[in-house]
């Protein structure tokens, strides 16, 4: 992989970028607006449930979407603000989440995500203000700053765990993310974090974090998560849903580990 063969998130076309490239560029656009707009007063709209998006989410997709029309005119994408675009049979899909940790941004936060992610494919996840961009092939995983791609290693060193406590709760009353903090367990071998945004999974692939664990659905293919599952699988972390399971249409929520002895630690407790 070389930085030089992409500039500001636009790609040289001259070159022909493999799908990493493409994903991490597209990821690098959102991401420059996402920061460009950062502090300003945005519109908001609203989605209902107490969910809103921004003028900055909106322009974010906008700009992924420009860099993967330019790059990948055929592929079909769905993104969390514009929906469906291109054949919903497509045979390649991109998804896009252009601003995860709407929320935090919209209230001053810095700790957002930009995702990208082909399905079944390359994947990258941009933090705007970090710098940092980690992206997969589909095989192997890298973090890259400043122009220097650095391969990702995940470790538990850190004991950090982070837990979405966002709803929904779909797995309750028999698990609770919330329960999981005061687990005598939990508390005595991990310390947690609750950071709102999937950067986070990012962080566990580049061993920032020891784990992340959140409740939901199959989200294998949610725009949310996808990016970031990809980039954690390919790090080599452990991915499964809360029940053990492989995630996948019958999967529930999501734990990923650094390895797997933290990943049978956190199973234990989630339902021990």
């Amino acid at each position: 992989m070389s930085a030089e063969r992409t500039l500001h998130g636009v790609i040289n076309s001259n070159v022909g970028p493999d799908d990493a490239e493409v994903a991490t560029a597209a990821a690098r656009a959102g991401a420059d607006v996402v920061r460009d707009l950062y502090g300003r007063r945005l519109a908001r709209i609203d989605k209902g449930g107490g969910d809103f998006a921004t003028t900055a989410d909106v322009e974010a997709e906008k700009a992924i979407l420009g860099v993967l029309r330019a790059a990948r005119p055929d592929d079909a994408v769905l993104g969390e603000e514009g929906g469906q675009r291109g054949a919903a049979d497509a045979a390649r899909r991109w998804l896009v989440d252009p601003l995860c940790g709407t929320l935090n941004y919209a209230v001053g936060g810095m700790l957002v995500a930009v995702n990208v992610a082909l399905r079944d494919g390359a994947a990258a996840v941009a933090d705007p203000f970090g710098g940092e961009v980690f992206f997969t092939d589909g095989e192997s995983a890298w973090v890259r700053h400043d122009g220097v791609d650095t391969p990702l290693v995940p470790t538990a060193a850190t004991r950090l765990v982070d837990v979405n406590l966002d709803p929904p709760f779909p797995s309750a009353p028999g698990f609770r993310a919330v329960d999981l903090l005061a687990h005598a367990g939990f508390v005595e071998r991990f310390r947690p974090r609750v950071v709102s945004t999937t950067l986070a999974l990012a962080w566990v692939a580049a061993g920032k974090r020891a784990a992340y664990v959140t409740d939901g659905g199959d989200l294998s293919g949610s725009v949310h998560f996808a990016a970031g599952i990809a980039v954690c699988r390919a790090a080599g972390c452990v991915v499964t849903g809360i029940d053990g399971a492989p995630i996948g249409q019958a999967g529930h929520g999501l734990v990923v580990a650094a390895d797997a002895a933290t990943h049978g630690l956190l199973m234990s407790m989630i339902h021990g």
